[in-house]
């Protein structure tokens, strides 16, 4: 493929950097005024007495200072898709999610042939080895007809465990989580071998019953696929799966924070249920996040955004979103008014140890990669670093 990553778009710096006068958000809770210190690709300190002599100094008061966010549920943005595009594509729509905040990313795929599935696995596992992805997550062609949403319903099928496989050694070590409608014949043998895998087992696109998402939880799945869409609503005397998944201290809930796909009551009462700790936002973005209105193609299917609002052309259906995950933070922050740090487990923290990286992303600690994002006081993003080096520097004092 020999695709070139995707690299910074300042690479000059100083043996050291120090950024000093934010607000900085640390797993302790947030500084005033604080100090960090970027050493090559890692943070090498977070309250320094002294900033090395050749170190590079920029003030950031008035400004956040806090972990560049991971997005485990992405399939596209830019213009380019990483369910079809070429290695050239699937890097410009990770720079677009980089100059968004996004500094970890797992690339989503769709429904789709199982021969076209598995080549495509191998072909993103390649950008996955070259770092500029974090893994896959294959969404379909596991999930139920009646929860299809922006998934062609003739190339959907059961999870039969030797398919899962496929796709599981297709990616050549680089699968993450795979969505599944559990309830269909062959979910849960499914779930239990993605469990031994070590492969996330997300319920979604499911119109499992409560006691049948429990059965799937008790088999090994961890993870509730943008928790709300694409699965029953909540009834007083049918819970489905959303109790279930609420309910559950090993589940950790997928939101998608863009005004579209949730009403904040419904953010808010997975907040109440599942607690900050439970909850990652995803994007569930698609070819247009970052680019603009339009039509486009989502796998095998046409989708109309207007407004900033992806609808499958025939149907209807909301398939997938335009959203950044900075607009998912100011939304959390602003709108929802959740405290910032319960706004960084559920962007950064959260999802980085669901992937088993948080020894290296997720939060600002001395000797992980260097990965943070720069917001003003109203949240809007004004810098993104990543692993040391500035996607976007920030244009202050």
């Amino acid at each position: 493929m020999a695709a070139r990553p995707v690299r910074a778009t300042s690479a000059a710096r100083a043996k050291s950097t120090v950024l000093t006068g934010a607000r900085v958000v640390l797993p302790t809770g947030t500084v005033e005024n604080g100090r960090l210190v970027v050493e090559g690709t890692k943070i090498a300190d977070v309250a320094p007495d002294n900033a090395h002599a050749d170190a590079l100094v920029l003030d950031l008061t008035g400004h956040w200072l806090v972990p560049g966010f991971v997005d485990i549920h992405n399939h596209g943005g830019g213009g380019a898709s990483f369910t079809s595009g070429s290695a050239e594509d699937v890097l410009k729509g990770v720079r677009t999610h980089r100059e968004h905040g996004t500094t970890t990313l797992v690339a989503s795929t769709v429904t789709g042939e199982m021969d076209f599935l598995t080549h495509r696995a191998g072909f993103l596992s390649e950008l996955v080895e070259q770092g500029d992805l974090a893994g896959i997550h294959f969404e379909g062609p596991f999930i139920s007809p009646c929860r299809k949403g922006a998934h062609s319903e003739k190339l959907l099928r059961h999870p039969d465990p030797a398919e899962v496989r496929k796709l599981i050694d297709a990616a050549r070590g680089t699968a993450r989580m795979m969505t599944l409608a559990t309830e269909l014949p062959g979910g849960i043998e499914s779930v239990r071998l993605l469990a031994e895998q070590g492969v996330i087992a997300a319920i979604g696109h499911t119109d499992a019953t409560y006691e049948q998402t429990v059965e799937a939880i008790e088999a090994g799945a961890t993870v509730a696929t943008h928790l709300f869409n694409a699965m029953p609503a909540l009834g007083h005397r049918a819970p489905g799966p959303i109790a279930a998944l609420l309910e559950d201290e090993r589940i950790t809930v997928e939101l998608i924070n863009d005004g579209t796909h949730l009403h904040p009551a419904a953010l808010e009462l997975a907040f109440h249920r599942a607690g900050a700790g439970r909850v990652a936002f995803i994007t569930d973005a698609m070819d247009a996040a970052g680019f603009g209105d339009g039509r486009y193609q989502l796998g095998p299917l046409a989708v109309d955004v207007k407004d900033g609002v992806a609808r499958l052309v025939d149907g209807g259906s909301i398939a997938g979103s335009t959203l950044t995950l900075d607009t998912a933070f100011r939304r959390a922050a602003t709108i929802d008014r959740l405290p910032v740090e319960e706004v960084i487990q559920a962007i950064s923290a959260n999802p980085a140890r669901l992937l088993g990286v948080y020894d290296k992303v997720g939060s600002l600690e001395p000797g992980k990669d260097a990965d943070l994002v720069v917001l003003d006081a109203e949240f809007t993003l004004k810098g993104v670093m990543r692993k040391g080096e500035w996607v976007v520097e920030p244009q202050v004092g």
